[in-house]
């Protein structure tokens, strides 16, 4: 019997929130710190109404691709099953895709960035 292979999800943004966590995933998400390099945050507009409830935000982080190891961004990565992950898409508005990305741990999670 092999176990399922864990689901890492890496957030730099308002998926870390208390308030976030208990809204979409029912329980608050246990973390460690971790750095995904060669990205930069900015700021975008979030237009749609359950998510500005959610996080009590008008404006959350995005992220930015630039290929550049100097560029980084600090954040905490969560184990989450794969409905919270299905969760954490239903969260997240259209400006935002998930990729995969490895941190600077070594891990493999994924993580939104700009659509």
């Amino acid at each position: 019997m092999t176990l399922p292979m864990p689901i890492y999800l890496f957030s730099y943004g308002t998926l870390q929130t208390p308030q976030v966590q208990l809204s979409q995933f029912g329980r608050l998400l246990a973390g460690r710190p971790d750095i995904l390099p060669g990205y930069r945050k900015a700021m975008v507009e979030i237009t749609d109404p359950e998510v500005i409830e959610a996080s009590g935000e008008r404006f959350h982080p995005i992220l930015l691709r630039t290929g550049l190891e100097l560029d980084e961004v600090a954040g905490t990565v969560f184990e989450v099953t794969a409905e919270e992950l299905a969760a954490a898409d239903a969260y997240e508005v259209s400006d935002y895709k998930r990729v995969a990305v490895r941190l600077r741990s070594g891990l493999e999670a994924w993580v939104y960035v700009k659509a």
